[in-house]
């Protein structure tokens, strides 16, 4: 029996694409079906040069551009830009992440593409808004943390840090998956694409939303590293072993049931100090002290099992080895001309429906075989 077609079998993607947040979409795209077609500048993505640690290939490329097909494209060239052109009246979907107002120079922004192909969905990506004041400065994953009050809020008290994965580039990218997901929904019923203009300045301003509020009424959140700055408890204490688990409490119900449950002291949760958690919060010091007092008592395993007894959320503070060989991994492999690299699987599961991850491509590796397809005459 042969395998059902993925939900995105059919659809052509066309990617002038690199780095981290283009890519990230457009895997996304493959990974449901979707034919990719990744156009890359001669000395290819820069992504590719990241580092070496995927079976000799950069961990970035290898992560975001599993599925696709690579082509080199060189719009200076005129052969080159007519098989974009040609690329493009095919597709379903072009993705790009150019500087603003390159592809104009070559005649073919944005508009001028939807002009001549009414159903193209096209998805620009960019660090600040185009038509903005910043519209022409570069901007990468942790230029824009910094510049969006990100960092601000991200570490310890002693000064600002980067959150340590590229949360910029995925929360674009995802942005980007989700309006190119609803103009392709919208465009089933209108017949109509769309222009998509997508800024990691303006997703990342929307994620800032909690602490843009707070700082708006003037109590802008302070950097308390692994803890809440509304909540309390809700943080790191260390077990009678060393082992950091980090606990949190969301109610007045879940606190009454740590101190009896949990820590086996009752008076904790009627004295007026530490009764709701507002005045937990205000006295957080004497707060996080008694329950690291407790803690300090008893092994991480005896914890694990009265916070779960309970039904207490908890967390070990694990480092990136223990992700290896965490028993909730999901793992899955893919191809490469490195050998086979093993790596997490996406998030999202469809019960019953088996998906397979595509090859990621050499440089070049599809350029021949995909020129003789367009180009044909």
């Amino acid at each position: 029996m042969s395998a059902a077609p993925q939900p995105l079998s059919g659809l052509l993607v066309v990617a002038m694409e690199q780095a981290v947040a283009a890519p990230w979409c457009t895997s996304r795209l493959a990974d449901a079906g979707a034919r990719v077609i990744k156009l890359e500048r001669p000395e290819g993505d820069f992504g590719r040069g990241y580092d070496t640690v995927a079976a000799g290939q950069s961990s970035y490329f290898v992560w975001l551009n599993r599925g696709k097909q690579s082509v080199l494209c060189d719009l200076a060239r005129a052969e080159d830009l007519a098989l974009f052109d040609a690329l493009v009246a095919r597709a379903d979907v072009f993705v790009q992440n150019l500087k603003p107002g390159v592809l104009a120079k070559f005649g073919r922004a944005p508009d001028e593409l939807r002009r001549r192909h009414p159903r193209l969905v096209v998805c620009s990506i960019s660090g600040f808004a185009e038509g903005g004041p910043n519209e022409k400065r570069k901007a990468y994953d942790l230029l824009i943390q910094a510049e969006a009050g990100l960092a601000a809020v991200t570490g310890g008290p002693e000064a600002p840090a980067r959150v340590g994965v590229s949360i910029v580039d995925i929360a674009t990218g995802g942005a980007a998956l989700q309006a190119i997901m609803e103009a392709l929904f919208a465009r089933e019923r209108t017949g109509q694409g769309a222009d998509i203009r997508v800024s990691m300045f303006d997703v990342t301003a929307d994620w800032m939303a909690v602490p843009f509020l707070h700082a708006a009424a003037g109590k802008p959140p302070r950097r308390i590293g692994l803890a809440h700055p509304s909540i309390a408890p809700y943080g790191v204490f260390a077990a009678a072993d060393g082992r950091p688990m980090l606990i949190s409490i969301q109610n007045e119900r879940e606190w009454a049931i740590l101190c009896d449950r949990v820590l086996e002291d009752p008076d904790f949760k009627s004295d007026p100090k530490f009764v709701v958690n507002v005045e937990r919060v205000r006295h957080r010091a004497e707060t996080d002290a008694r329950v690291a007092s407790h803690f300090a008592r008893r092994d991480s395993a005896e914890l694990a099992r009265r916070l779960n007894a309970a039904d207490i959320a908890f967390a070990f503070v694990n480092e990136v080895t223990d992700l290896l060989a965490h028993p909730e991994l999901k793992a899955i492999e893919v191809a490469t001309e490195g050998g086979p690299v093993r790596m997490p699987a996406p998030g999202a599961t469809f019960v019953g429906a088996q998906r397979a991850y595509g090859h990621v491509p050499a440089l070049g590796a599809d350029d021949a075989a995909v020129r003789r397809e367009f180009l044909a005459k």
